[in-house]
């Protein structure tokens, strides 16, 4: 079993920043893929950001270039720097977590909701 703690949610104005942290503990492989999904209400759960333990990583087309995915293998901690936010990312976002390489989640965290509004 894995657990995902997540914080780091909010509400921000348009423009504006917030970083997400989720630390993953538990029975960790040293081969993971862990990352971040959002859910708007009224829409399905969409890919966000992942990145593997080897460093690899996958962005969604609409939060290219405005978020950065990093993570801390040491301390099993994935991070999501969010930029230049928009109503539009207004979400509830989940950390996710794979015992492999592109898998689909195995774990998920409980989610934190990220709100953008002046």
């Amino acid at each position: 079993q894995v657990q995902l703690a997540e914080s780091g949610g909010g509400l921000v104005q348009p423009g504006g920043s917030l970083r997400l942290s989720c630390a993953a503990s538990g029975s960790i492989f040293s081969i993971n893929t862990m990352g971040w999904y959002r859910q708007a209400p009224g829409k399905e759960r969409e890919l966000v950001a992942t990145m593997t333990s080897g460093g690899s990583t996958n962005y969604a087309d609409s939060v290219k270039g405005r978020f950065t995915i990093s993570r801390d293998n040491a301390k099993n901690t994935v991070y999501l720097q969010m930029n230049s936010l928009k109503p539009e990312d207004t979400a509830v976002y989940y950390c996710s977590y794979s015992n492999t390489y592109y898998s689909p989640p195995h774990y998920w965290g409980q989610g934190t909701q990220v709100t953008v509004s002046s």
